[in-house]
């Protein structure tokens, strides 16, 4: 009886209505969501074991390569899996500037590829 009643009020009202109705109630409720469910990646403290430390790294290591803070910066970008035009907007510098960072990194760590880079940073202790 009620579904009946709800029917006829639901159909006394025009489309447009209805759905600017059904529009704001979605939101409403998307508004209220977002203020009381808390986002997995906004303001979220990492992990302290996936936070590298300071000493974890070889820095005597990085000296002896003969690499540069801002190739250091390229290789950690490539290491979270950047490409050559995310790198460059993420550090303000052209993409050819990119490319000859990389190029600089390979050849300074022996390598043919980025894949290849990653690894012996890795085992190397340049990065985490």
């Amino acid at each position: 009886m009620q579904l009946g009643q709800y029917s006829m009020v639901v159909r006394s009202f025009s489309d447009e209505l209805f759905f600017t109705l059904f529009a704001i109630l979605f939101l409403s409720f998307g508004y209220i969501a977002s203020r009381y469910i808390p986002s997995s990646n906004a303001h979220s403290i990492p992990n302290e074991e996936l936070v590298p430390t300071i000493e974890s790294i070889n820095h005597a290591k990085i000296d002896e390569l003969n690499i540069s803070k801002r190739e250091y910066q390229v290789l950690e970008l490539i290491c979270q899996g950047c490409s050559n035009q995310e790198i460059s907007s993420t550090l303000y510098i052209s993409e050819s500037t990119v490319k000859s960072h990389v190029s600089n990194l390979l050849s300074k760590l022996d390598v043919k590829r980025r894949t290849q880079a990653i690894k012996v940073a890795k085992d190397l202790q340049l990065i985490q």
